[in-house]
């Protein structure tokens, strides 16, 4: 009896828990279909051939030092090597990951590393340090996995990345006529 009049005063006063419960309920199931998908999507973008290729060059180029060995190769071919393989990472970010920020924060770190790498001989022990490869795959990997962290980071940096992409370029083409300068009066 006691619950009824409850139920009853609850009702005239316009408070109907039962409805509040389905909505709740409702709300929550909406909010686990939405995390299952977007867990789907993740499993999805970290199968593809094009991550494990990202996660198989990072290795290579950085973790087993193939970065600075390859720009031991003479004329440039080496550091021209090296950056196409960091193409996979443009491509994933831009079109996987369908985002400018990390693209530009992806296309920035391997500028850095070019540049690095095209200053002759120290280049190559700065190689050694600079790990682009790991570096983009991290943000990468931290896009795909909701990383607040990483994405605020890259997204506070979007404008001032893209500024210094343009800067990195022109460094780059300076360092690269320095060397071609300096090669010219050597041999």
């Amino acid at each position: 009896m006691e619950s009824s009049r409850r139920q009853q005063a609850q009702s005239d006063l316009g408070m109907n828990f039962e409805r509040e419960d389905l909505k709740r309920n409702a709300a929550l199931a909406k909010e686990q279909e939405r995390v299952e998908k977007k867990q789907a999507k993740r499993e999805q973008m970290m199968n593809r051939s094009s991550y494990r290729m990202m996660v198989k060059t990072a290795k290579y180029m950085d973790k087993y030092y193939l970065d600075p060995l390859i720009g031991l190769i003479p004329g440039g071919v080496g550091d021209t090597i090296s950056s196409l393989l960091a193409f996979p990472f443009i491509y994933y970010s831009l079109c996987v990951v369908k985002s400018i920020p990390l693209t530009l924060a992806v296309i920035y770190n391997i500028l850095i590393d070019v540049m690095l790498g095209a200053i002759p001989v120290i280049g190559n022990v700065f190689d050694i340090f600079k790990r682009s490869y790991v570096d983009n795959l991290k943000l990468i990997t931290g896009y795909i996995e909701d990383d607040k962290e990483i994405i605020s980071k890259v997204r506070k940096k979007a404008f001032a990345t893209a500024v210094l992409i343009a800067i990195l370029c022109l460094l780059i083409y300076l360092v690269v006529r320095a060397a071609i300068w300096v090669a010219s009066r050597l041999f």
